[in-house]
């Protein structure tokens, strides 16, 4: 064995690039089949971002669906999920570019159904007895009042802007149709909730001129999420509720709920987007689950009239997106030392096939860390969880005493999780001999509701509190350097990193992307889905202005002593970019070391192959100024304004 070179910490080089990483990776999106064919979605950085259609036919072929032109992405609710359904052969989509709907048979080219108007839609499911998809609108027509969503069907034909068949709620997911299509499934939720705080889960009867008749809530309220609705052969309905503190699977036969496993484990998932999934139903009626347990994902299927379950053993930590056929289980699977991939799993035998990666490059063991699940104290005698990964780098070690920097990274949601999967974007900073904490701090899903509203009406206190001592658990364990301790994050992430550098002295520097700034300005021009988000996290708007301008951190720049940069995209219609441009500015009146990087036709999330780049590179350039180190690549210089 070679003998390690001796270089500081964060100098080391690495195979893991920015080039690397976007040449040879995309992201897995939403699995489905449709017969013995299996689909999913790939969003290609290299091409712009576009989301295309991939289906994979039984003699194992793979081929692209959607043409060059065509990108299978809806922005209802702004962060879409849903945008396609492949049926009896025929694929329908939302495209990005005007949000119609469009139909596509196997020998010809996408064909619009929906009318060039100002409406978007998602969630579609075919209703074969009478020829229309049943799925969400989202009318944003009117630019007076909020759009207007509703639950609508569409001619699967001759299309058209759909006719209404549910309306009034503020928001839509999960039309699910039984196998004959004579009743209608749906959730519903309003203003303020979030689909984690509340929703509703409605059926109605379905009339033979497609109308609905006698609709009943049968289950969920403004304090009880319901989840993923699904009809099973017998006709009765499967859903995932939180009613016990933990999100568990129930069924309804008609008459009453009953619960099929109550356990201190999750089976459901923010509703983010839509499409989501946990569970699939099989032919025979059993289900096969997937469900979060001390922060990994298990596999089981299970047999609801004898409350039998099997334990299905993976070597996937992170599994999400079920889908079943032909006694097969398909999902996006996971683990500490593998990116996501499309999973095909034998529900008897329990053999996998990996249909495709969302990584094609190959790297030695020696330069991955493998997440090490860490429970730490925290504020309030509460425990809070992270992801620690030590820095890994076979060819390095650094010189005697030195300690790593610490990159503390906040997740987005905040109401969401960070999970073990294998993260080239993570590895790119363990391999350069950066340590990484992932924080699921209060407010983050896997560990219950009540972990969950940890963060209700203290977004900008818990957050920051667990992240900080999460650096603080690392310090003093040893295993970095207190001295180099930084933070960095993304949407409400970003607005983490923004008030930690704010509001505490502990973190020497910081990266927002697209991150909150003026929490007042978010309350005022922000989308609809989220318009009311905050009334939880930190009470209602405008009664307790109070609290969005002691928690902003635009109002608190006296605080900054810590260098900063700040990544935006100029699209961004989550948090716009003036979110950016005020604290970039308040930053550099105050004389702190700031550095800027706008990128031209992102929205929120970057999405564009260059864009990803450069982000990464110019942060790692970043930290090196600030922390002294010499960056082992060529990383692309920034400007550091008043260092």
């Amino acid at each position: 064995m070679a003998e390690k070179k001796i270089a500081p910490f964060g100098a080391w080089k690495s195979p893991i690039t920015p080039d690397l990483i976007v040449a040879e990776t995309i992201m897995l999106r939403e699995v489905t089949v449709d017969g013995a064919d299996v689909y999913w979605l790939e969003l290609r950085p290299k091409e712009g971002g576009r989301y295309v259609v991939v289906r994979r036919s039984p003699d194992g072929r793979t081929s692209d669906v959607t043409p060059p032109g065509f990108n299978a992405r809806t922005t209802v609710h702004e962060y879409g999920g849903g945008s396609y359904l492949p049926a009896n052969g025929v694929l329908y989509f939302s495209n990005f570019e005007d949000q119609r709907l469009y139909r596509q048979t196997a020998d010809s080219e996408p064909q619009p159904l929906t009318p060039e108007a100002d409406l978007r839609y998602a969630d579609a499911v075919l209703d074969a007895k009478r020829g229309r998809l049943i799925c969400v609108r989202e009318d944003h027509r009117d630019a007076s009042r909020e759009a207007v969503n509703t639950i609508v069907g569409v001619d699967a034909e001759q299309g058209g802007e759909g006719d209404v068949l549910v309306g009034g709620n503020d928001f839509y997911s999960n039309p699910r149709l039984t196998a004959d299509g004579p009743r209608l499934a749906w959730l519903a939720w309003n203003h303020p909730n979030m689909p984690w705080d509340g929703t509703e889960l409605w059926v109605a009867g379905v009339n033979d001129d497609g109308s609905l008749r006698n609709p009943r809530l049968v289950a969920g309220g403004p304090k009880e999420s319901i989840f993923q609705p699904e009809w099973s052969p017998d006709g009765s309905l499967y859903f995932v509720s939180d009613r016990s503190g933990w999100w568990n699977l129930y069924r309804w036969n008609g008459e009453e709920v009953q619960p099929l496993w109550e356990t201190t484990s999750e089976f459901g998932l923010p509703q983010w987007v839509f499409g989501m999934r946990t569970y699939a139903v099989m032919a025979n009626g059993g289900l096969v689950s997937s469900y979060e347990d001390e922060g990994e994902s298990k596999l089981a299927v299970i047999e609801p009239d004898s409350g039998r379950r099997r334990e299905i053993h993976t070597p996937y930590t992170d599994i999400t997106g079920l889908r079943v056929h032909d006694n097969k289980a398909v999902f996006l699977g996971a683990s500490p030392t593998e990116a996501t991939a499309v999973v095909e799993l034998d529900l008897e035998t329990g053999a996998n096939e990996v249909l495709r990666r969302s990584s094609n490059v190959e790297i030695e063991d020696g330069y991955i860390s493998v997440a090490e699940e860490i429970e730490f104290p925290t504020e309030g005698d509460a425990t809070a969880y992270a992801f620690y990964y030590p820095t890994t780098n076979k060819d390095y070690r650094a010189p005697d005493g030195e300690r790593p920097p610490l990159l503390v990274i906040s997740h987005g949601g905040p109401t969401s999780a960070s999970s073990s999967e294998m993260n080239l974007s993570i590895q790119f900073w363990t391999s350069r001999g950066i340590a990484v904490v992932d924080v699921n701090y209060g407010g983050s899903t896997g560990h219950g509701r009540e972990y969950r509203e940890r963060l209700n009406g203290k977004w900008g206190i818990v957050d920051i509190d667990d992240c900080v001592n999460a650096a603080r658990y690392l310090v003093g364990r040893g295993d970095v350097d207190g001295e180099r301790l930084a933070i960095r994050g993304g949407s409400a992430g970003g607005y983490t990193t923004l008030a930690s550098l704010a509001f505490r002295e502990v973190f020497k520097a910081g990266a927002s992307y697209f991150g909150v700034s003026d929490l007042e300005a978010l309350a005022k021009d922000t989308h609809k889905f989220e318009s009311r988000y905050l009334d939880g996290l930190i009470g209602p708007y405008p009664e307790r202005r109070d609290l969005y301008v002691e928690r902003s951190p635009i109002h608190h720049v006296e605080g900054f002593k810590a260098p900063m940069i700040v990544l935006q995209g100029l699209e961004d219609k989550v948090v716009p970019p003036d979110q950016a441009e005020v604290i970039v500015e308040a930053l550099r009146k105050k004389g702190i070391p700031v550095a800027y990087l706008p990128f031209e036709g992102e929205q929120h999330g970057f999405r564009r192959a260059e864009t990803i780049k450069k982000a990464l590179g110019g942060e790692l350039y970043f930290y090196s100024r600030i922390f002294g180190f010499d960056p082992p690549d060529s990383a692309e210089p920034v400007e550091i304004e008043n260092f």
